[in-house]
């Protein structure tokens, strides 16, 4: 009973936050949403940056469990990346771009969470994809891994702002992916844009 009680508290707030931001959300809301007590929340978690913290532990280790599938199955290079693409529309396509700065302005340890994740795992990915594509001869030998790697963790950060991609303005998930489609076709060969190609055009005969 507890643990269900603790789960449900972890749902309905992860899923308030993703709808609008996290500062907008308080323990009030999600009481409210649970139909309960904020005391019943504060016998679980001392307090919303305890809950914010958990939730971000959460998502990080669902991420990478299921990017290091993709990795591990992927027949190739492009195989990897064009998976990939899959995968982060399905992760961002409910997010609330005001997530990560609300992170970084009031919750410094799950914020520090995301900037390992950033910084160690996703980039490490990348460095990997970038060489594995190069000996395949799917991806440009002049490319230099490091500073693509680099950009492209900093692009995923640069679409939250909403300063430079307002809400008003751009969808959310197309700035991403569009960014993202911009990144994989800048480190390829035409063998790698070929088979690229080949994929986007099985996908959608395989949506019609």
């Amino acid at each position: 009973m507890i643990v269900d009680t603790k789960e449900k508290i972890l749902e309905s707030a992860d899923g308030l936050f993703h709808r609008y931001g996290i500062r907008s959300v308080s323990m009030d809301d999600i009481a409210r949403e649970l139909t309960i007590s904020k005391k019943t929340i504060y016998q679980y978690f001392k307090d919303k940056d305890e809950l914010v913290t958990l939730i971000t532990e959460a998502h990080i280790s669902k991420d990478r469990t299921e990017l290091s599938e993709i990795i591990a199955n992927a027949s190739d290079a492009i195989d990897e990346l064009f998976k990939l693409s899959h995968c982060i529309r399905n992760h961002i396509k409910d997010v609330n771009p005001s997530m990560l700065f609300d992170l970084q302005k009031y919750h410094p340890n799950a914020w520090a969470l995301w900037l390992d994740y950033k910084s160690v795992f996703i980039k490490g990915t990348i460095l990997d994809v970038i060489t594995r594509g190069k000996k395949e001869g799917y991806f440009r030998e002049s490319i230099d891994a490091e500073i693509l790697a680099t950009y492209r963790v900093e692009a995923i950060e640069m679409t939250f702002n909403e300063k430079m991609f307002p809400a008003d303005k751009f969808d959310f998930t197309e700035v991403q992916m569009m960014i993202f489609d911009h990144f994989v076709h800048g480190l390829m060969t035409v063998k790698g844009q070929e088979l690229y190609d080949s994929l986007i055009d099985a996908k959608s005969y395989e949506s019609n």
